[in-house]
């Protein structure tokens, strides 16, 4: 019986993983940078924070959960976005308690979805989000859409888009709400189910209907932006204000609703413009999510945070033809003939990697030119060949495989002069 990778999962394979970790690497940076500090949550919730947090009438919850019982009977879920679990943490962990406020966390780990498997869309995949919680400033919305924006830059794209939308508060959404019960009601069996079954429970969500997006009541629906009041306008106002102060072009974009039941007032979108990078092109997505935190058993405070794919940032690398530069290289590779050369090796190795070197030998006893095509095929910088005559004089040829240069050093001299030339 062979085995293959379950679907909608990838192996990454050693090959692959310099560049997840050059661009785990600037995230992680960039979190020190913008002082989001690092949570690290299970990857598994009782499933009932999902449905609260993420909220009942989404796709996520209705269709994309992977829940399973334990052995105690208990409802548990793979977590399928990040938010909820920080959230949860912020609350059990009293960090509303805090003195230094908002709270700024980050997270990078692996989400889980059951949807179709699509180009950078998987069932397992890792994901990058950042957390602000204990503030209403719409500065702290700029921050956080900013450091959205830093993080692609960082990696060199530039084929980028940043759509931008007010969801209001909750008079804002309630008078949208019957605007648009109004609206779809009398040809609502036109419609899909699930949008059938969201017209009385959350008609914003039919907007973000990946069935129905064509049809002609869709593109005249009541803008939310319309129903914004006047204290709504005026947040929006200022965070635009601050986006213009950082230099950040924006496309308010009124269609522009997010698939999750927790956001209000700002909400964003960071897009691919590349060409042939595919027909989804959002890379990023985030807002406000003021009443999050307390809909969880958590006091009255605001909130605002954003999530991306590690899986589509390298997809829109590769749309853009982007080339991270990555360090794999290795130092220095030991070739040995014969076993009390071998074991010379061995020492020369363990020397080498305590001062941070990179080291490589042969492990299959291949005879010295099928070890030199290896070190061809690793990379290695430098090359040293251990024979009898080497033992017997204490000294080596050491060879600069990028320069073909050669030059004889005892074996104590091996170390410094590795560090020298790294």
């Amino acid at each position: 019986m062979s085995f293959k990778v379950p679907r909608g999962t990838q192996d990454i394979l050693p090959e692959q993983t310099p560049k997840w970790q050059k661009v785990e690497s600037i995230l992680r940076d960039l979190s020190r940078v913008y002082r989001y500090r690092e949570i690290r949550t299970p990857m598994f919730e009782q499933t009932e924070l999902f449905q609260r947090g993420v909220g009942d009438t989404t796709d996520i919850v209705q269709k994309e959960m992977y829940t399973f019982e334990d052995r105690g009977g208990r409802s548990l879920t793979l977590r399928p976005e990040g938010t909820a679990s920080a959230v949860r943490s912020y609350v059990e962990h009293k960090m509303f308690g805090s003195p230094d406020q908002p709270v700024k966390l980050s997270y990078i780990g692996p989400m889980f979805r059951y949807e179709r498997q699509q180009a950078g869309r998987y069932r397992q995949f890792v994901q990058y989000g950042v957390e602000a919680i204990g503030s209403a400033d719409p500065a702290i919305d700029a921050e956080v859409i900013s450091l959205a924006m830093d993080v692609y830059q960082s990696v060199g794209l530039k084929d980028l888009k940043l759509h931008l939308n007010s969801l209001g508060d909750k008079e804002t959404r309630d008078a949208h709400r019957t605007a648009l019960i109004n609206h779809f009601k009398p040809s609502i069996g036109e419609f899909c189910s699930d949008c059938q079954n969201r017209l009385e429970k959350n008609p914003l969500r039919i907007l973000d209907c990946k069935v129905d997006h064509e049809h002609p009541l869709m593109q005249s629906a009541p803008k939310l932006t319309d129903y914004l009041t006047e204290q709504s306008s005026v947040y929006f106002d200022k965070v635009k204000s601050y986006l213009d102060v950082l230099g950040i072009d924006y496309e308010v974009d009124p269609n522009l609703v997010r698939g999750l039941d927790y956001y209000n007032h700002t909400a964003f979108e960071i897009m691919s413009t590349a060409s042939g990078f595919g027909a989804i092109t959002t890379l990023c997505g985030g807002g406000r999510y003021n009443g999050l935190v307390e809909g969880i058993g958590g006091p009255d405070v605001p909130g605002i945070g954003f999530a991306l794919s590690i899986e589509r940032l390298l997809l829109a690398l590769e749309a853009e033809g982007i080339e991270l530069e990555v360090e794999d290289a290795l130092d220095i590779y030991v070739v040995a003939m014969g076993e009390e050369a071998k074991k010379k090796s061995v020492e020369l190795l363990s020397s080498f990697r305590a001062k941070g070197i990179s080291a490589d030998m042969d492990y299959i006893d291949r005879k010295m030119k099928a070890q030199m095509k290896s070190a061809d095929r690793l990379g290695a910088k430098f090359v040293i060949v251990i024979g009898e005559t080497e033992l017997e004089n204490g000294s080596v040829k050491i060879k600069n495989m990028h320069t073909g240069n050669e030059e004889n050093l005892q074996f104590e001299e091996l170390v410094n002069y590795l560090l020298e030339n790294k």
